[in-house]
């Protein structure tokens, strides 16, 4: 018997967002062939009233209004049913800024269950009383987590397997190996004065192979000193176990 697909619930304001993105190309494809599956949950379905309240006033004062920790858990407790050890993400400005490793960790597991917040955000309350992580695209706000909760799904549903037709495609793209990718060329030979680099035309497997290495190295170098300065520590640590 084969296994349950790789599955994604998703809380939101605005259930008619979704699938979005994620219903077209590899994710889209991989939706309909049953890879993976998508619940889209309204979080309005759990309010209390007739007019489905979900938010107040912030408590203290100031301004916009607070999503409701009793409705927002309502609907948290009925869409986590029976996934317990699968984790909990709310998208947040505030949290861990989401990368690679943390792609590939939610892709290797069962299914995860992500809540968007609107307005000022989720009461602080439910997210400790219900041990929600937050999770952040990066310094910058979005009207909502919807678009954020798109962008993390599309990353981690085309590492399942059976997503992307060669699985050696994923093996060398940006961050797998801690640096970003090598530059990427392809017919006519030379394009408005410029021409692919002339190793890449030889045919000769090592000494392209050395010269997309020194490239990924040189734009993660340039780009991002961040990366490049936990990548010559990775190095570092392995020289000294050897």
């Amino acid at each position: 018997m084969s296994s349950a697909p790789w599955a994604a619930r998703v809380l939101t304001l605005f259930p008619e967002m979704f699938p979005g993105p994620l219903g077209v190309s590899l994710a889209g494809k991989a939706l309909l062939a049953g890879l993976w599956s998508l619940q889209v949950t309204d979080i309005r379905d759990f309010a209390a009233d007739r007019h489905r309240t979900v938010d107040d006033t912030p408590a203290g004062g100031g301004p916009g209004m607070v999503m409701r920790a009793d409705v927002t858990a309502r609907a948290l407790d009925a869409v986590t049913a029976g996934t317990a050890g699968q984790p909990v993400y709310y998208l947040s400005p505030r949290g861990r800024v989401i990368d690679q490793r943390l792609v590939r960790d939610l892709a290797a597991g069962a299914g995860v269950t992500l809540l968007c917040g609107r307005f000022e955000g989720v009461d602080e309350r439910v997210l400790g009383a219900r041990g929600v992580e937050e999770l952040s695209l990066g310094d910058f706000i979005l009207s909502g987590g919807e678009i954020a909760a798109m962008a993390l799904l599309d990353a981690v549903v085309r590492l399942i397997p059976g997503v992307v037709g060669d699985p050696a495609t994923l093996a060398e793209e940006s961050f797998e190996a801690g640096l970003l990718e090598y530059p990427h060329y392809t017919r006519p030979p030379e394009w408005e004065g410029r021409a692919i680099p002339e190793v890449l035309l030889g045919g000769h497997h090592e000494r392209i192979r050395a010269w997309r290495q020194a490239e990924a190295e040189r734009l993660t170098r340039e780009r991002r000193p961040d990366l490049w300065a936990k990548y010559q520590l990775r190095l570092a640590q392995r020289a000294k176990k050897e």
